[in-house]
């Protein structure tokens, strides 16, 4: 489904209480948010306009409208930065209307030797479904051993929703589901297939997932330090760093340990002489 600019605007509208704004809460509403016509008049813009922009029927906003609206809805700046790319994203698709991207499930030489090369830390190539393309031998102990790996062609977001394991595995597991739907939503581009996962990922498990498609997290920044409770070494303090292959619309993921516990007990797992890795606090 097309028009992610107008159902993010109508998930923050949907989302911000009248007593945030300023506005009087008496009278009964069919949902708790701001009405349509309430954000209108915050954002000095026409019913209609809005209308047409929350049903994807207006897809490129000027500057001084998105910031009205943005200031309307009280978008913190991650939102803010979030709204600007999707308008952007829109008026590209309008310029390039015609085809539909496929969901690319070929790896490049060039980027399976870059994984080889990375030998001491665990790394990973997923696509925009979250399909786990390829991985280096680090990367393989580090995620067998959790159930990750034991589909044929394993999915990131699916694991993490749809396995009983996956909470266990990951003390953030709320944080990490958020980053992993945040993710599909900005990298779907109009893809019917993203649709079709979402949908099919929503009747597997319900709510956890169509709870948080629906309201559109935005996206954490592309590096960070997460935990791992580890079958095999206990817990793990991981940070990770994400490099995007727009060409490929693939995203390479490196991790490395956060600090010196973690960097001893990836050691162990990895079968390496302690102190063979150092940890990015050191």
């Amino acid at each position: 489904m097309d028009g992610e600019l107008g159902a993010f605007l109508r998930s923050r509208r949907e989302a911000l209480r009248p007593e945030q704004v300023g506005l009087p809460t008496n009278g009964r509403r069919r949902t708790p948010g701001l009405r349509r016509a309430e954000l209108a008049i915050l954002a000095q813009v026409s019913v209609e306009y809005l209308t047409r922009l929350e049903q994807g029927r207006d897809t490129h906003p000027s500057p001084g409208i998105l910031a009205a609206l943005a200031e309307a809805l009280r978008l913190d700046d991650a939102d803010r930065r979030h709204l600007q790319q999707l308008a952007s994203v829109e008026h590209r698709r309008e310029l390039c209307a015609g085809g539909r991207p496929v969901v690319s499930r070929t790896v490049r030489p060039q980027v399976r030797t870059l994984l080889e090369a990375l030998r001491d830390r665990p790394a990973y190539l997923l696509n925009r479904l979250g399909d786990v393309l390829a991985w280096n031998e680090p990367f393989d102990r580090l995620a067998r051993p959790l159930g990750l790996l034991d589909d044929e062609r394993p999915n990131l977001v699916w694991f993490l929703f749809a396995d009983e394991r996956a909470p266990e595995h990951f003390p953030d597991w709320a944080d990490l589901a958020d980053q992993q739907v945040a993710d599909l939503h900005r990298l779907r581009g109009g893809d019917p297939a993203t649709d079709a996962f979402a949908e099919r990922l929503g009747r597997t498990v319900g709510e956890p997932f169509r709870s948080r498609w629906q309201r559109r997290p935005v996206a954490v920044q592309p590096s960070g330090v997460g935990w791992l409770r580890h079958p095999a070494v206990g817990p793990l303090r991981l940070s990770y760093e994400t490099l995007e292959l727009p060409d490929d619309q693939q995203r390479l993921v490196v991790q490395q340990p956060a600090d010196a516990e973690s960097a001893t007990a990836l050691d162990r797992l990895l079968g390496r002489r302690p102190g063979g890795l150092r940890s990015v606090a050191s």
